[in-house]
């Protein structure tokens, strides 16, 4: 099964992410079946109605999860241990980020304290804008929408409206 599945990234990285959008008409359709077909052998969890639209990297995918109707946008980031809920929209260009400097001990220089590695989880039913960036170890909250262009630094409750930089809270759609 491991061979299948760097058959299937190297199949992705070569040829499948240079595919069109899956909007382009005609092949767009047969171009996401094919990026779809590959993450399923790729990612531990590939839900139902996956669109991975073109030049998406996720790494080695290995440990990626992926709910139903879910997507990512062209030309997003997202490290190999994202977990991913149903429903998610993620629009082009977000940048999930994994890894932070250690930088607490003054006596040595930050460039040999090493890093931490921080998984990220984004709940159900959240929309994330165009051009994002995710500090290592975000949760997304269910229902979250993020505005396009948000640094998101930090948590928020369910059901948040959140944007700018540093993403602030805007408000809640329970209101």
């Amino acid at each position: 099964m491991i061979i299948f599945k760097y058959i299937a990234l190297i199949i992705y990285y070569s040829l499948a992410q240079y595919l069109p959008h899956s909007y382009t008409p005609i092949l767009g359709t047969i171009s996401k079946c094919v990026r779809t077909a590959l993450c399923k052998v790729i990612f531990k969890k590939c839900g139902n109605n996956v669109n991975i639209e073109r030049k998406a990297y996720f790494g080695t995918g290995k440990s990626i999860q992926i709910g139903n109707n879910s997507g990512l946008g062209s030309n997003c980031h997202v490290p190999d241990d994202t977990i991913i809920g149903d429903n998610v929209m993620m629009a082009d260009n977000c940048y999930i980020l994994s890894k932070n400097h250690n930088y607490s001990n003054i006596s040595i220089p930050m460039c040999q304290q090493g890093s931490v590695k921080k998984q990220t989880v984004i709940a159900d039913d959240v929309w994330i804008g165009r051009n994002v960036i995710m500090t290592p170890g975000r949760i997304v909250a269910k229902g979250t929408i993020i505005a396009a262009g948000t640094v998101l630094t930090k948590n928020f409750p369910e059901y948040s409206i959140v944007g700018g930089n540093p993403g602030k809270f805007i408000k809640s759609r329970k209101e």
